[in-house]
């Protein structure tokens, strides 16, 4: 159903001709940044009680995007990058794979890194996977990266690499005994060497989706010593972490001046999802956190920077969603044979957020879960400034300060929401006054848009965890090969 194109040595000689014809001698080197868990309110330049100026510096050098979103949580937002499909399209819109399910984001659906590949790029991944590992087929080595250094699951111990009853630490498909320094550490030393390491007659695409700051709440006392001020013990250690992230960003872009690759290099930075209010996590002033279709839990912190942006400097408004990096990244890379792939959802957004231009996109699908579960939105649309929420939006429902403490798995939680929410995001971007009542035929006309994205609804592929998997069986370590 999901075919993607497939590059010949002619197209290849086509794209080469064109970057020729179109001035851009080189192509550009790419290093696209996720950050696991970063809340809106997480960020020194949304928030300067947050000590990130490495980050800073970028997002103010580039382009800051206002409105760019991504899934509620992590493998529905990691699946749309490397697919630029939707989650509800591939079975992957209910919540995330835990490491004992036999699933992965499926291989039918090429990712882009595969076509990178393809145009010459030398693709490295160093981090976080979370898009399934049962099968070797799943893993990133066999899904378009060269080489891996990372854990496969969604989460574990920041030093002994552990998750549950095993270890989740891998060089490309190799498991690999803990080291136990922290993994923020870990992975700015791997990327550096990458850089040092690189061949300099291909394009670098480098993909560091960090731990941090996914849970658990694990950093190194000097960074937690930078916030002294904040009382709530979950908040300054999480502030901590994003300043540890800070100081990794810092040490890869200091690599890539050492090595003369930083004037030709675009960054790409987001969150994969928003802040989880129980785990440190902020947003505010938007509504919600991790796990609901609230602007709290979708719209990430982002920016891009470097390399063929134009309007330095800027913050940009235009629409974007987490389908739309596929085409982008591909683009940026000069993939003009790429954008006639009609079998994603992503729209190209290169030529928008790097000139300033009109975005491509005037609606999106946040969600579309028609399963019924206390813990995921069923669905919900933005078309234009209007937001409609249909069904029960997910548990954190209010305004959350960075100074409010939410302790225990069932803090902040509300199950009261019934019937649906509309809301007019460019004069209500905090969603406080729901309009359904007064708008029943935008209410009406939006209901409408979501029935016919359910005609390619796929049924969530949720299945059980699978005692195969057990690291009992495989040395110790979670790995790739039971199912």
């Amino acid at each position: 159903m999901y075919t993607s194109i497939k590059f010949s040595s002619i197209a290849v000689l086509m794209i080469m001709m064109l970057r020729e014809s179109s001035g851009q001698q080189k192509p550009r080197h790419i290093v696209f940044i996720v950050a696991d868990d970063l809340g809106w309110n997480d960020v020194g330049f949304h928030n300067p009680d947050i000590i990130s100026p490495n980050i800073d510096k970028l997002a103010r050098q580039g382009v800051i995007l206002n409105s760019s979103y991504v899934q509620p949580v992590c493998t529905p937002s990691r699946h749309s990058f490397m697919s630029g499909v939707y989650p509800f399209k591939a079975g992957l819109q209910h919540g995330t794979i835990s490491p004992g399910q036999p699933v992965c984001s499926p291989l039918s659906m090429q990712f882009f890194p595969e076509k990178l590949q393809k145009l010459g790029y030398s693709t490295h991944m160093i981090g976080k996977w979370h898009l399934g590992f049962c099968n070797l087929e799943c893993t990133p080595t066999r899904r378009g990266f060269d080489s891996f250094l990372g854990f496969y699951s969604g989460m574990e111990d920041y030093y002994n690499k552990t998750r549950n009853n095993g270890i989740d630490f891998n060089d490309g498909i190799k498991a690999i005994p803990a080291d136990n320094r922290y993994s923020t550490y870990i992975y700015a030393e791997r990327a550096k060497q990458i850089i040092i390491n690189h061949n300099e007659t291909k394009p670098l695409f480098l993909y560091l989706p960090f731990q941090s700051v996914h849970a658990p709440i694990e950093v190194p006392k000097r960074f937690e010593d930078m916030y002294q001020h904040i009382v709530n013990d979950n908040r300054r250690k999480f502030s901590g972490m994003v300043s540890a992230m800070d100081e990794a960003i810092g040490n890869v872009t200091q690599a890539l001046t050492d090595n003369g690759l930083i004037e030709d290099t675009l960054f790409i930075f987001t969150s994969d999802n928003s802040g989880w209010p129980i785990r440190g996590g902020n947003n505010y002033p938007l509504r919600g956190g991790k796990i609901t279709i609230f602007e709290g839990g979708t719209r990430a912190a982002s920016f891009v920077s470097g390399s063929g942006i134009e309007k330095n400097g800027s913050t940009y408004e235009g629409l974007i969603h987490a389908v739309d990096w596929h085409p982008t990244i591909l683009s940026a890379a000069g993939s003009y044979v790429d954008n006639i792939d009609d079998s994603i959802d992503g729209l190209d957004q290169w030529n928008a957020i790097s000139t300033g231009a009109k975005s491509a996109r005037n609606e999106f699908v946040y969600n579309l879960d028609d399963s019924i579960d206390p813990t995921t939105g069923h669905a919900a649309i933005r078309v234009g400034d209007f937001k409609l929420i249909s069904g029960y939006p997910g548990p954190y429902q209010g305004w959350y300060k960075p100074e409010q403490e939410l302790k225990g798995a069932s803090a902040g939680f509300n199950s009261t929401w019934s019937g649906d929410g509309l809301y007019n995001l460019k004069d209500d971007p905090t969603e406080h006054h729901d309009l359904s009542k007064e708008h029943p035929d935008v209410v009406i006309n939006l209901k409408a848009k979501l029935d016919e994205y359910r005609k390619a609804y796929v049924k969530p592929n949720d299945p059980k965890n699978d005692d195969k998997a057990d690291p009992k069986y495989h040395g110790g370590h979670w790995m790739p090969g039971w199912c």
